[in-house]
């Protein structure tokens, strides 16, 4: 027998941690990626939901939550689903700005505010809650309280 102290295995952190490891190139693409149709569609999502009153409303924001719940997936990470929401994001409040004519994409009514608003709580919603099992990953202790 040895008299050698046992060290404990090192536990490695999981894949798509992106605090310990740096992400690889696809990632990147892939981030990159998913901002521009985040961008995309804030810009679509603004005219549809104005072009076809009650029912543009329901699918500009489903298109939004299909992006942030599938970034979500396809990543594997937090981030995955929150970059698309934050391309939706400056999209939208760029949208919301005045032209110098004088015109606004956004018309003051209730359509334009559930857009916005609703547009946030589902961006924040599908991106945080999109994985399975929660955020911690596999074979992570969890304590009821």
């Amino acid at each position: 027998m040895s008299n050698k102290p046992k060290v404990p295995a090192q536990r490695t952190a999981p894949e798509g941690n992106f605090l310990t490891a740096p992400p690889g190139p696809a990632r990147i693409a892939g981030y990159a990626g998913g901002a521009l149709l985040g961008l995309v569609t804030g810009l679509a999502g603004a005219l549809v939901q104005a072009a076809l009153p009650p029912g543009g409303l329901a699918l500009a924001l489903a298109a939004l939550a299909g992006l942030c719940y599938g970034g979500a997936h396809l990543a594997r990470t937090l981030a995955g689903g929150l970059i698309p929401a934050v391309g939706w994001l400056v999209a939208v409040v760029l949208l919301t700005t005045t032209r110098p004519e004088g015109d606004y994409v956004f018309g003051a009514g209730l359509g334009s505010y559930g857009f916005l608003l609703g547009g946030m709580a589902v961006a924040v919603i599908c991106a945080t809650g999109g994985r399975p099992g929660g955020w911690a990953g596999p074979g992570a202790v969890r304590t009821s309280a």
